[in-house]
């Protein structure tokens, strides 16, 4: 035997001992991982996280089209009122700031413009309906004053 073939010996002696230290490594760590489980149990257990995962991603998709329609009529829901006191009557020293202007919007602009006129005799309610912020009446200044108030996003 000469030395060439003696390190040979050697080397390859110390690979199947490093081999063997990862295999029993590889088994405990294994063991461990598996903890008294065998491989049936291991597959009915991945078996059942995929189907909770379907669940889960149908339970999402239902989400989506439950606030998709949410989203619908919240758009369509009043998100801007403001009432605006004045006295008509200033300019002849009577009255009070008894009379009113409120506006009812939806997020597009859309919705009502509701007035009261109070004096001492009776009290007049008009409304005028409302598309993108403006009517198809007149508007008084303090329906405008209203209207640009209940603008939705406005603080």
């Amino acid at each position: 035997m000469t030395i060439d073939t003696s390190i040979f010996i050697v080397t390859l002696l110390a690979i199947i001992v490093l081999f063997a230290a990862w295999l029993v490594y590889m088994e405990i760590r294994l063991g461990r991982f598996l903890r008294g489980k065998n491989g049936k149990t291991l597959e009915d257990s991945l078996i059942t996280l995929l189907n909770q995962i379907k669940e889960v991603e149908d339970f999402r998709k239902e989400m989506g089209v439950y606030l998709l329609g949410v989203e619908k009529r919240l758009r369509r829901s009043v998100q801007g009122v403001e009432t605006v006191r004045f006295n008509p009557f200033k300019d002849i020293g009577t009255g009070s700031n008894q009379s009113f202007s409120t506006a009812f919007l939806d997020e597009e602009g859309n919705g009502v413009v509701v007035s009261s006129l109070y004096s001492r005799d009776r009290v007049s309610v008009y409304s005028k309906p409302l598309k993108k912020h403006s009517s198809e009446y007149d508007l008084t200044d303090e329906e405008k004053e209203a209207v640009a108030k209940a603008k939705p996003g406005k603080v």
